[in-house]
């Protein structure tokens, strides 16, 4: 009795505590703290000595304490993995210049939980909301879980897996299997005699002269109260869960840092997090928001912390926006042209529509001239068409054919240019283009390479008179591939192509040079302030300036950047910068501290601009410290 009214005491006791704590936390006489970790972590985290403290999942020594836990587990093992909680001391900061590199931000920050927050029976929820560019997103929550908590959670688990035990998976467990065997052995012999012999007797055969079948016996026998209070358990497993698990294990995004054990039993969680860079982003806003659970339910929110602001900064803000300007040679005289497949009946030169494809091809070609003859700053001085034929047939009636269609076409079009230019439409003639079947030929993989060769020949032939590619052409028919030559590739050769010259108005010279803005370089030097780092790399490689090494050190090709760097002479204040930020990149710390000290010589604001870089951090400490 005595021990009863101890152990009752005891639990009034612990209550009172708790409430008295949870009013604090409302109060918000304690409450978490969130802060920038000092400058000597953060060397620590960028010379690599901090890398291995980041884990899934931290279980916090001493019986009675707080899980800090991650949902994840082992991928092998399955268990949550605990390792050994690192001392730390605090420094309060509210903001911080950190630098973007490669196209990322890495973001580290402090949570702070002081002891008396901390109770066996409670579960606290931190969450980061980071806020940029007029966006908000929540970040992976941390989790302080209780031991008393996390039992009761594993009890209700315990619970819930009892009940899916009750449930009855075989069947035949609801049927009365004693009675059933004896029904079967006095009614059904044969059956029955199956017991121990795997043949196969039809139900109908086995029913009895009652007319009483196996199935309906097994019905008769089956326990069908049990049956249905299973399918109710069934049905219910959704409702149960909730039953008995009022706060389920953590599961989804969420993700702890490294965990160091503060003064007076807080812990401070050390937050890391990688963003992308965006373009015109300078600073990132980041707050904090807690809350408290007990028996699987939020009883308070807690009070927020006020934010922490990092100001970005970028290897872009040094690209030189300066227009960069290429020499351009106008030409007074403007060619262009276009090949029209026009068709034309076997041996006829006359221009008919009705033929496939002809009226959509004439279309597309009156659309050219026209646009050609309306063009403000250009005037035509001559539209020239000439038609070609295939090389089936002779070359002399094929000379005469091409130019007859020529003649046509020219006289079809004519009427379109008025009088004015009428008589600037001339016609000509390509007997037989073997020049376009032999491309044609290069890459068709029907084509034997005999019959490619002989096609090639006939194209690079110079006898006018035709007699060469007539005898080329009579021996491609003894080929097996002359039918295929015939209907698929012949009929591409028979086209039309007009050739416009024109020149433009005002222009009395035949070339002009100016100069105009280089928009390759622009669009590289933009890419740069967009930290579109690979695109400045592919458009600026050619230059092997300032912008180009500034593209490379970017992207972190170091080497390259420091190649350009040193052949831009005379050198100035930015580029002994950059110089020291890629000897820095390289371990070469000596030259990075003389690059930088000159560069701070030339311009003395580069002393502060290091601040800004990390690389060089540590430089512009110890020359501002002599300063002082």
């Amino acid at each position: 009795m005595l021990a009863s009214l101890l152990a009752a005491g005891c639990m009034m006791m612990l209550s009172c505590g708790q409430a008295r704590k949870l009013s604090v936390i409302r109060n918000g006489d304690v409450s978490v703290a969130l802060s920038i970790p000092s400058d000597e972590d953060f060397r620590k985290v960028r010379d690599g000595l901090m890398n291995d403290m980041k884990i899934d999942s931290v279980v916090s020594a001493g019986d009675g304490g707080p899980l800090i836990m991650n949902a994840i587990k082992d991928d092998i093992t399955g268990d949550m993995i605990a390792v050994d909680v690192i001392s730390a001391s605090t420094v309060v900061a509210r903001f911080r210049n950190v630098a973007e590199r490669s196209g990322k931000i890495s973001l580290e920050f402090d949570i702070t939980v002081p002891g008396n927050m901390i109770e066996s029976g409670w579960r606290l929820k931190f969450s980061p909301k980071m806020k940029m560019l007029g966006d908000s997103t929540w970040l992976a929550p941390v989790y302080i879980t209780g031991k008393k908590y996390r039992d009761e959670q594993m009890r209700g688990y315990m619970r819930y897996q009892a009940f899916l035990n009750s449930i009855i998976t075989d069947s035949l467990d609801f049927v009365r299997m004693d009675q059933l065997e004896i029904f079967i052995r006095r009614h059904f012999p044969g059956t029955y005699a199956m017991k121990n012999d795997s043949s196969f007797v039809p139900d109908p055969v086995a029913e009895n002269f009652f007319g009483v079948s196996q199935r309906d016996a097994l019905v008769h026998y089956t326990r069908h109260g049990l049956w249905q209070r299973n399918e109710r358990r069934k049905g219910n497993k959704d409702k149960m869960f909730r039953k008995y698990v009022k706060d389920p294990l953590i599961g989804g995004d969420m993700r702890l840092d490294t965990v160091m054990a503060g003064d007076g039993g807080a812990f401070v969680y050390r937050y890391v997090q990688e963003v992308a860079a965006r373009p015109g982003l300078k600073k990132i806003m980041m707050s904090l928001h807690g809350s408290l659970y007990e028996d699987g339910r939020q009883v308070c929110e807690m009070p927020v912390p006020e934010d922490l602001t990092f100001y970005v900064s970028s290897l872009s803000t040094l690209a030189d926006m300066s227009p960069r300007y290429v020499m351009k040679v106008i030409e007074r005289t403007v060619f262009d042209n276009t090949h029209a497949f026009i068709d034309f009946a076997q041996g006829s030169f006359a221009v008919d529509t009705a033929l496939t494809g002809n009226a959509e091809e004439l279309r597309r070609v009156r659309r050219c001239i026209e646009e050609a003859v309306s063009r403000e700053e250009l005037e035509l001085d001559s539209l020239k068409v000439m038609a070609s034929c295939s090389p089936e047939g002779g070359f002399t009636a094929n000379s005469a054919l091409a130019l007859s269609r020529a003649e046509s076409v020219r006289q079809y079009f004519g009427g379109l240019l008025g009088e004015e230019f009428a008589g600037r439409v001339y016609s000509g003639a390509i007997p037989e283009n073997w020049e376009q079947l032999a491309r044609l030929a290069y890459s068709d993989s029907v084509i034997s390479e005999t019959c490619r060769k002989k096609i090639f020949e006939a194209a690079d032939g110079t006898d006018m008179s035709g007699k060469l590619q007539d005898r080329i052409e009579r021996e491609i028919s003894l080929l097996p591939e002359y039918r295929y030559l015939r209907e698929k590739l012949y009929p591409k050769l028979r086209t039309v192509r007009f050739d416009f010259y024109l020149h433009r108005k005002g222009m009395l010279k035949d070339t002009v040079h100016t100069t105009e803005v280089d928009t390759v370089y622009l669009s590289g030097v933009m890419a740069i302030k967009e930290m579109d780092y690979k695109k400045a790399v592919e458009l600026l490689r050619p230059y092997h300036d300032y912008n180009t090494a500034l593209a490379y050190l970017s992207a972190g090709y170091n080497h390259s950047a420091l190649n350009d760097l040193e052949g831009i002479v005379p050198s100035n204040a930015a580029v002994e910068y950059m110089k020291a930020i890629v000897f820095s990149r390289l371990g070469r710390k000596r030259e990075a501290l003389e690059s930088y000290l000159k560069s701070a010589e030339e311009d003395p604001s580069m002393v502060h601009r290091a601040n800004l870089d990390p690389e060089l951090s540590e430089f512009a400490g110890k020359l501002l410290g002599a300063g002082d």
